[in-house]
């Protein structure tokens, strides 16, 4: 029996010696390279993660010790040894567990994470409850050097500091997030360096000081003074310790022995600690140990090595790098702007082509909006490329320094819609609701290639702001309708048939749409052929158009109303959440304007999606063709009284 079968809950580590800790983390590895093979998943960060989690789990006692993974793609081997082995196998997929920690999968994931830089802020908060609450126990919150350039995590540091709790924050220092680190902070943690064994003398040298009669905490206060100005004048740069935190490191993050004896030790010291460890990203898979940007979420082929690779359809991604390349050759004031996900969005063809113009600011979506926007009032044209939910994180940067003053940012969200396997706290379904209403700001949805070029054409020459959302899927195949030039807040039919039903869609969702309306036209034209069949029920007679919104802001109601207007049945459907969506408005709509067509509206629900394909996740919310299909003629066939009713994927709150 493999010695990862024995293992059941932390517990078990505890009996295994260092060879046998060896051993078992060898087969985790193997584990892991498995499963992701089949399942994809992310590679990297949780091969460099494997020793470092044996040692947390050795020293700490977890749950009673709140173990916090930032951003916790790296928790698959946590996973693994904290009672779910079997179900494993089934990680990222629908129905199965979730690539990132969840409290309602096991008690021993302290917080539900996704994004990154929350962790210390999420770990205090752990510990501040259970101080009030009269709970033990210390917190640990374990952060990549990259998320640690976000300023939530600095934010945290601070207010921890001063907090003066139990809180050991693990360094996990690989030299890279997802995108290599930049910035001062990651030349700074390549210098830190201090000692445990400093550590230890200098708890026992305080208890002993402030152990003298009458003049104890006197002597104290005036050796803590001495060991500042000592510090300040031998060591220019003691970020942690001024801010309130004890620093040990660097250790090497694959050494269970020191990792394991400085654990202890921060542990017993009851007060804010950093623990810094090195660790390599991709430890034990050569493809991943020599690229681990490349390796960092990988689809099932990619893990098999380089020679494995589908010639499929260019994804939207790859047609926004072409056409960031084409315009940035001529127009010098074309700049690019990534918030670490430089590779994930596209943007390294432009940093090669056009060299000097990609500003990557590494985990911090605020920063990168406002540095944009200053560059926008200065005169250049920057487009920054955020993944739909990251863009959640600068809701506040984008009004107040985009939007309202009306600069010339264009924001690409890649990943807009349902996203897959990432699950909930990856999807890009909440854009258009949080984002429609802000003044100024246009945001259009292209269907295919030849629209997302024109897009980015349209919103870099427009001379405003503008958001272009897109999906984490492969462009379709090109309709005519596609190529026809932009009309400022006017669609395009895709399908006109005369049908008596009319579908509205935008962006990711036309092609599928127009799938749908295929499938009804042939339903259509064969039960035409036999008059017995229109008494089918359920049965659309008409078949369906298809009318492509291309924009959901600016929106020109008098050009959309014309386009309704003979229609008895419209259907509106759109990749995002139904409450507050743009199916909502247009429904309002067509009550207050066209009062004798029936419209309804089709979207997600509110509460996120789990882990599942795009495919797996939109046939759930039925706006897959089928389930396009089936509304149309649920609509043709309902006696709906001229009543306006409203699609849900699922009832608000599940």
């Amino acid at each position: 029996m493999a010695l990862l079968d024995s293992i059941d809950s932390p517990e078990d580590l505890k009996k295994l010696n260092l060879s046998e800790l060896k051993d078992l983390a060898a087969e985790i590895r193997l584990r892991i390279v498995s499963v992701v093979g089949r399942n994809g998943g992310h590679l990297s960060s949780n091969l460099g993660a494997v020793e470092l989690t044996l040692a947390l789990h050795r020293v700490f006692d977890s749950p009673r010790d709140a173990i916090v993974w930032d951003v916790g793609h790296q928790s698959y081997a946590h996973k693994l040894v904290t009672g779910r082995r079997a179900e494993f196998e089934g990680i990222r997929r629908c129905g199965g567990i979730s690539g990132f920690p969840k409290r309602s999968e096991s008690p021993h994931d302290a917080f539900d994470t996704g994004h990154a830089s929350t962790s210390i802020s999420a770990a205090l908060g752990i510990l501040e409850a259970r101080r009030i609450l009269g709970i033990g126990g210390v917190a640990v919150a374990v952060i990549g050097d990259g998320a640690l350039t976000g300023g939530m995590a600095f934010e945290a540091l601070s207010h921890a500091g001063q907090m003066g709790l139990p809180l050991v924050v693990v360094l996990n220092d690989n030299e890279m997030s997802i995108s290599r680190n930049v910035g001062a902070l990651s030349s700074y943690l390549s210098r830190l360096s201090a000692t445990v064994r400093y550590q230890g003398v200098r708890s026992r040298i305080d208890r002993a000081v402030k152990g003298f009669p009458l003049i104890g905490d006197f002597l104290y206060e005036r050796m803590v003074r001495a060991k500042r100005a000592v510090k300040a004048l031998l060591f220019k740069e003691n970020f942690f310790s001024d801010l309130g935190f004890e620093y040990a490191g660097p250790i090497d993050g694959h050494n269970m022995p020191a990792m394991g004896h400085v654990f202890r030790e921060a542990r017993r010291l009851g007060k804010p600690v950093v623990v810094h460890v090195i660790t390599r990203k991709g430890k034990g898979y050569d493809l991943a140990e020599e690229d681990p940007s490349r390796y960092h979420g990988v689809a099932p082929v990619r893990v098999r090595g380089a020679g494995a690779e589908h010639s499929d359809p260019p994804s939207f991604t790859a047609v926004f790098s072409r056409a960031m390349v084409r315009r940035g050759l001529f127009d010098e004031r074309l700049v690019a702007v990534s918030a670490a996900m430089t590779t994930g969005v596209g943007l390294d063809a432009f940093r090669a082509s056009c060299p000097g113009r990609l500003y990557d600011v590494g985990i911090a979506e605020e920063h990168a909006v406002t540095f944009a926007a200053g560059m926008a009032s200065a005169g250049l044209r920057p487009v920054v490329a955020l993944y739909s939910t990251f863009a959640q994180r600068a809701v506040d940067q984008i009004f107040h320094d985009v939007a309202l003053p009306c600069l010339p940012v264009v924001i690409a969200l890649d990943r807009s819609g349902a996203v897959g396997e990432d699950g909930e706290t990856h999807q890009g379904i909440y854009d258009i609701a949080l984002f429609r209403p802000f003044p100024n700001l246009s945001i259009l949805a292209p269907a295919s290639a030849v629209e997302l070029e024109a897009c980015l054409e349209w919103a870099l020459d427009s001379g405003r702001p503008a958001i272009i959302r897109y999906p984490k899927a492969p462009c379709p195949v090109e309709e005519s309708a596609y190529a026809e030039p932009l009309e400022e807040g006017r669609g395009v039919f895709v399908r006109q048939w005369g049908a008596e039903c009319l579908i509205v869609a935008l962006g990711g969702l036309v092609p599928i749409a127009a799938e749908a309306a295929d499938a009804l036209f042939i339903e259509a034209s064969s039960s035409a052929a036999s008059s017995a069949s229109f008494a089918q029920p359920g049965l659309c007679r008409g078949g369906a158009d298809l009318y492509s919104l291309r924009f959901a802001r600016p929106f020109d109601e008098e050009s959309f109303l014309e386009a309704v207007s003979p229609y008895a049945r419209v259907l509106v459907v759109e990749e995002g959440v139904a409450a507050g969506g743009l199916g909502e408005y247009l429904v309002s709509l067509i009550a207050s304007r066209l009062p004798r067509v029936q419209a309804s509206a089709a979207g997600f629900p509110s509460m996120p999606l789990s882990q599942g394909s795009r495919d797996e996740q939109l046939a759930s919310a039925r706006l897959d063709a089928r389930g396009i299909a089936e509304r149309v003629r649920e609509a043709e066939s309902a006696d709906s009284g001229g009543r306006i009713f409203v699609f849900r994927a699922a009832k608000e709150g599940s």
